[in-house]
C-alpha cells in the first residue's frame, strides 16, 4: 500500500555564541516550524510507581528544608524505586496496564519505544529488554532526550503509525532518577523520583485533520553545560577520580534552566495553538512536565486559562523526568477527566536543551 504523507520538522536553534543565553533560547528566525500527525490517537495509558515514598520531612537528616523545597518547587513527596527494581521494571508495569486497559495482546504489539536517561544498561536498549519481557516481535529503541523524551518518543512512534509500519504502538517513559543525584547536593536531590507511564498509538478511525496530532514541534538547543551528568560516558569514563568527585551524578544550573523553561513552554505552546487555530480557552486539559510548580505556573498565566484544565501530580511524584507527562496524562485519563474529542495540550523540556509541545484531538 503507498505511504501516506506526513509531516516531522524539527526545530534547531543555532547557537549564537559559545555559551548561548538561555533565557532567550527561542529565536524569532527559529519560530514558526511545525509538523501535524493527523489520524493518530492515543487509544490507552497506564502508568506505574514505586511503593516507597519519601517525603520531604524524610529528606530533613540531609540537610533538606522541607518549607524550601515546597515553596521553591512544589514538591512534598516523591517515589523511589527498591534496590531491586531498574527502569524497565518500572515500564513493564506500566505497559501492562496500559494493554490491560486497551484489550490489546502483548504479543501485538509492532513497534516499541522507550523514552529514558537512566536506561538499565548502557547496552543493550531498555526498549529491547522490554520487548523479550512482552514476547512482541517489533522494533525496539531507546529515546533520550531527558525530560522531553516522551515528547519525542511520542511523535516519533506516531510517524510509523501515521504511515502504516504499526499498528499497535507503545512509548513508555521511564526513569530511575533517584540513582542519578547526589545526597549530599540538597538543592537538587529533592527534586527527582521514580516512575513509569505508558501510551498505546493506534490508527484513528478518522483521517481527517480534526482528529490525532494537530500539531507540534520539537526542539533543541545543545548546550550541555546547563543539566548534565557529565561523568560515565565516553568523554570521561568510569574512573576513581571522576567517582572521588562525585561527577558521576547530576549536575543543573537551576536559575538558567528555570528561564529558559519558562520562555520555551509559553512560545513553543503559543506556536503549535497558532499552527491548529486553536484559542487557548478550547483546551479542555493541559499537561507540563513535572518540573516545577513555578513553571507551570507561569504558563497558566501566559495562557490565561482556568488552573482547573491544568493537571499537576508534582507535589506526589517530584521530577520523573520522560515519566512526568504519561504519569499525569494517565492520572488525568483514570479521574475521567479526559474524553473523546477533547484537546489535550502535551509540553516536555529538559537536558539537552530541548523541548516538544503538541496539541492532540482525544
Amino acid at each position: 500500500m503507498p505511504l501516506l504523507k506526513t509531516t516531522l520538522i524539527i526545530e534547531t536553534i543555532p547557537r549564537r555564541n559559545e555559551t548561548p543565553d538561555l533565557s532567550g533560547a527561542i529565536s524569532q528566525s527559529g519560530r514558526g516550524r511545525m509538523g501535524s500527525c493527523p489520524g493518530v490517537r492515543i487509544a490507552a495509558t497506564g502508568s506505574y510507581v514505586p511503593d516507597l515514598v519519601v517525603t520531604n520531612e524524610d529528606l530533613a537528616s540531609l540537610g533538606c528544608d522541607s518549607d524550601w523545597i515546597v515553596q521553591r518547587t512544589g514538591i512534598r513527596e516523591r517515589r523511589v524505586a527498591s534496590p531491586d527494581q531498574a527502569t524497565s521494571d518500572l515500564a513493564y508495569e506500566a505497559i501492562l496496564r496500559c494493554l490491560r486497559q486497551s484489550g490489546t495482546n502483548a504479543r501485538d504489539v509492532d513497534l516499541l519505544i522507550c523514552a529514558t536517561m537512566t536506561p538499565d544498561f548502557a547496552t543493550p536498549s531498555t526498549a529491547c529488554l522490554l520487548q523479550q519481557r512482552l514476547g512482541c516481535i517489533a522494533p525496539a529503541f531507546d529515546v533520550n532526550a531527558a525530560c522531553a523524551g516522551f515528547m519525542v518518543a511520542l511523535i516519533t512512534a506516531a510517524q510509523y503509525v501515521r504511515t502504516g509500519l504499526a499498528k499497535n504502538a507503545i512509548v513508555v517513559g521511564s526513569e530511575v532518577m533517584s540513582r542519578t543525584v547526589d545526597r549530599t547536593d540538597i538543592k537538587t536531590y529533592p527534586l527527582f523520583g521514580d516512575g513509569a507511564g505508558a501510551v498505546l498509538l493506534q490508527p484513528s478511525a478518522s483521517t481527517d485533520r480534526e482528529s490525532g496530532i494537530l500539531s507540534f514541534t520539537l526542539g533543541a538547543e545543545g548546550n550541555a553545560e546547563a543539566l548534565c551528568i557529565p561523568g560515565g560516558g565516553s568523554r570521561e569514563p568510569i574512573s576513581q577520580s571522576m567517582l572521588d568527585q562525585s561527577r558521576q551524578f547530576l549536575k543543573m544550573d537551576g536559575r538558567s534552566v528555570f528561564v529558559w523553561a519558562v520562555r520555551v513552554v509559553e512560545d513553543s505552546i503559543r506556536d503549535v495553538l497558532a499552527a491548529a487555530n486553536v484559542k487557548p480557552s478550547e483546551i479542555s486539559a493541559i499537561i507540563l512536565h513535572q518540573a516545577n510548580i513555578r513553571i507551570i505556573d507561569a504558563a497558566i498565566k501566559s495562557l490565561d486559562v482556568s488552573k482547573d484544565r491544568v493537571f499537576v501530580n508534582l507535589d506526589r511524584y517530584g521530577n520523573t523526568s520522560a515519566a512526568s507527562i504519561p504519569l499525569v496524562l494517565d492520572d488525568a485519563y483514570q479521574q475521567g477527566a479526559i474524553h473523546k474529542g477533547d484537546l489535550v495540550l502535551l509540553c516536555g523540556f529538559g537536558a539537552g536543551l530541548t523541548w516538544g509541545t503538541s496539541l492532540i484531538r482525544w
